[in-house]
């Protein structure tokens, strides 16, 4: 069953100057209790497709359901089974990390006694019972975006939107924060992410969708989208540069195909098909050859190879051209904060 469902979005920001077509006939389906990663360069339509689903924006053309819902004519509805967490930790600096779960869980029309428990189930499963009643000014950065996250599923939402969720954290916090979420699928919730880590989106989405221009260019899971842009390859690394010509005549010879050659980085590639011990012929030769290299090795494609040739550039955090970025969830309860 999809949640999300979502069928010629279009999307065009005005001003006196020009016109941005941020989303061009998007057709989008999520399925329930997965996790979609949402790909895009800069101006590719990402942020307004998720604050479409968000209920926060109102497409000029299409329409967009989730679970069933209509995200403009049923968005009070639609926003009680909503938890949406944005690029930037916001809580209140001057509420403790408890006050801060208990006024989301008022926010979200809880009775009072069941907001605290269940902004003490929270702090536990977020690992944040000891800093509970101290403010959230004494927070680390990676503690601050554990509670955002924590205060985003007040509401126990069957849709959960991460817009760039691990931004700004360390490798360690960042894995934290994958471990959480791939906890949360596995009990049912499903999960929107948009993130610039396309590592990231390898890690966590059963499914991938990139946009670019307001309309998807490419969707499938990651090893699909990895294997459009072509097998594993041998990459050798010279010593020095006045070394290339004899690696690429080694390579030429032990693999009888077209090889690559990056001058500025001193990289020599060439497809390894399904033959892995190519490899070692051609370091032995290499060896033999008495030509010194830095590094030899086998590469796989991953999701930057992909983005780069579906793009023509690098991932990157981006503004589609609505001049906004994602609020936090507690704007979904239409309450003033």
């Amino acid at each position: 069953m999809d949640i999300i469902e979502a069928e010629g979005l279009v999307k065009v920001y005005r001003s006196r100057k020009n016109e941005v077509r941020a989303l061009d006939g998007l057709d989008l389906t999520v399925p329930e209790g997965s996790v979609l990663g949402l790909l895009g360069p800069n101006g590719a339509g990402k942020t307004t497709t998720v604050r479409i689903i968000a209920t926060l924006l109102r497409p000029d053309a299409g329409h967009a359901t989730v679970a069933g819902f209509d995200t403009v004519k049923q968005a009070q509805e639609l926003r009680r089974i909503i938890g949406l967490s944005g690029q930037y930790a916001a809580v209140d600096e001057n509420l403790t990390g408890r006050e801060n779960l208990f006024l989301f869980g008022r926010l979200y029309q809880l009775p009072s006694r069941e907001a605290r428990a269940r902004a003490a189930e929270l702090l536990e499963q977020f690992d944040l019972v000891d800093a509970g009643d101290r403010v959230t000014k004494t927070y680390s950065g990676g503690m601050r975006r554990r509670l955002d996250l924590a205060s985003a599923l007040i509401g126990r939402p069957r849709l959960l939107i991460l817009d760039e969720p691990t931004t700004g954290l360390d490798p360690r916090s960042r894995l934290s924060m994958w471990t959480v979420i791939r906890d949360l699928v596995k009990d049912g919730t499903t999960v929107l992410l948009t993130t610039q880590y396309l590592e990231e989106a390898d890690e966590l989405a059963d499914s991938i969708v990139v946009v670019d221009h307001g309309k998807i260019i490419a969707r499938g899971t990651p090893s699909e989208l990895k294997r459009q842009v072509g097998g594993a390859r041998i990459e050798v690394i010279a010593h020095r540069a006045e070394d290339i010509p004899g690696i690429e005549a080694v390579m030429a010879l032990q693999c009888g195909c077209d090889v690559a050659v990056e001058v500025e980085t001193r990289r020599v590639s060439v497809a390894a098909g399904d033959q892995t011990d190519r490899l070692f012929s051609i370091f032995r030769e290499l060896d033999a050859a008495g030509i010194q290299v830095e590094d030899i090795g086998m590469r796989h494609p991953t999701l930057d190879d992909v983005f780069l040739s579906l793009t023509g550039h690098v991932a990157a955090q981006h503004d589609d051209g609505s001049g906004a970025t994602l609020v936090h969830a507690a704007d979904l309860t239409g309450a003033k904060r």
